[in-house]
């Protein structure tokens, strides 16, 4: 099992950084995925752009402060948590993922992989929220 938490503190409220992260609809602002299918309210599907899929389960929702679920493709599964606080005017977002390698040869490389994930994801929010 591996654990990585990325925090990073943004220059606008929950609620927005909140409807930009669960948005299920608008997700152009994302460099990591090509698309996204909406299973039901509680699951759905993201697609890289080489078209690998993860389907992820929410578990968790509490608007704007909150939210949580399981994911699972291939090659892994696991837990993504996300932390929503307004600290004087701005908004600290802590995000943490407890996931677990599917293969053994992939053990190693799962660290990394979920730090340079979260980075960009990062990278990418700071983008969006740069155009509000």
């Amino acid at each position: 099992m591996t654990t990585v938490n990325s925090k990073a503190m943004f220059d606008c409220d929950c609620q927005t950084i909140w409807q930009i992260v669960t948005s299920l609809t608008d997700y152009s602002w994302r460099s990591d995925i090509s698309r996204i299918d909406i299973v039901s309210e509680t699951e759905f599907i993201e697609h890289t752009p080489d078209g690998y899929a993860t389907t992820f389960r929410v578990t968790a929702s509490e608007e704007p402060k909150y939210w949580a679920f399981d994911l699972e493709n291939d090659t892994i599964k696991g837990h993504w948590t996300g932390s929503f606080t307004a600290k004087n005017g701005r908004t600290e977002i802590d995000f943490t993922e407890i996931i677990t390698a599917k293969k053994l040869v992939m053990k190693p490389f799962v660290k990394g992989y979920l730090k340079k994930q979260q980075a960009q994801y990062i990278a990418d929010l700071q983008q969006a929220i740069a155009k509000k």
